[in-house]
């Protein structure tokens, strides 16, 4: 699965949204699923998902979707 496509599924799950839930424009407490407990829980996914460590300040750096594709990019993760 190309790494956006498994970005996408890992926000999918983590905030349980349906299979065809348009995720790319989704922000922090955007929607009510997108909480605190959700916002972890989403962490340590794209950790596993993407075999990152995510430290502090990413964590906080990660209040929307397109924010998290800039963390895991400077991870490393190649989206292109």
């Amino acid at each position: 699965m190309p790494p956006l496509d498994r970005l996408r599924e890992v926000f999918r799950a983590s905030l349980e949204l349906p299979a065809d839930a348009v995720v790319d424009g989704l922000e922090y407490r955007g929607i009510e699923k997108w909480d605190s407990l959700a916002h972890m829980a989403l962490v340590a996914a794209l950790e596993q998902a993407f075999d990152v460590m995510i430290d502090t300040e990413d964590v906080l750096a990660i209040s929307s979707f397109t924010a998290a594709r800039k963390v895991l990019e400077r991870q490393g993760v190649d989206f292109d």
